[in-house]
C-alpha cells in the first residue's frame, strides 16, 4: 500500500465524511501532506483539496494478572484527514 496504511472507518469518521466530504486514513509517520495527497489521488481516482495531519502518541497501559503487573503501551500512529472536491466520493465497501 505504501504511504496509506488503512482507512479509518468509525461512526464519527463516517458522519464527518457524509457532512463535509472528509475521509480519514492512518499513514506512515514519515509521510508529508504532499505525498499523502498524491497517494490518495492515485489510489481512489479523486481530487484532494486539503490534507490535515496529526500525530497520536501511545498511552501507557498496565493490567494486573496472576503473574503480576504487566506494563505496556498502545501503538503510536499518524492520522490524515483528507478533504475531497465537491462531487468526489470514496467508497470503502465496494471491494467487499
Amino acid at each position: 500500500m505504501g504511504i496509506i496504511l488503512k482507512p479509518i472507518v468509525t461512526e464519527k469518521m463516517m458522519s464527518i465524511s457524509e457532512k463535509y466530504n472528509r475521509f480519514g486514513f492512518r499513514v506512515l509517520h514519515s509521510a508529508n501532506k504532499i505525498e499523502i495527497k498524491k497517494a490518495v489521488e492515485e489510489m481512489y481516482n479523486v481530487t484532494v483539496i486539503k490534507v490535515n495531519t496529526s500525530n497520536y502518541h501511545g498511552k501507557k497501559k498496565s493490567r494486573y494478572t496472576k503473574a503480576g503487573v504487566i506494563n505496556g503501551m498502545t501503538a503510536t500512529y499518524k492520522k490524515a484527514i483528507v478533504t475531497l472536491k465537491e462531487g468526489d466520493k470514496i467508497d470503502f465497501y465496494s471491494n467487499i
